[in-house]
């Protein structure tokens, strides 16, 4: 199973906590952050990722249905 990941470039403050906590999911590139695959085998950085964004800018999908950020 795979999973989509978008990062909102208008959310996206660069802060980097998506790229510290897994250098290999995604990357700052200018202004803001970016996945490095739109596709990714399910990881559960990904969801820290999207969890501690201070902007909130994370979207991890399966399918249609939005698991991260977690509640």
């Amino acid at each position: 199973m795979t999973w989509q990941v978008e990062i909102d470039p208008q959310q996206c403050i660069a802060s980097g906590s998506c790229a510290a906590i897994a250098a290999d999911l995604f990357v700052v590139d200018g202004p803001y952050a970016r996945p490095l695959k739109d596709r990714i085998e399910e990881d559960e950085r990904a969801l820290d990722a999207a969890d501690v964004c201070p902007a909130a800018a994370i979207t991890v999908r399966d399918g249609a249905r939005v698991v991260g950020p977690r509640p």
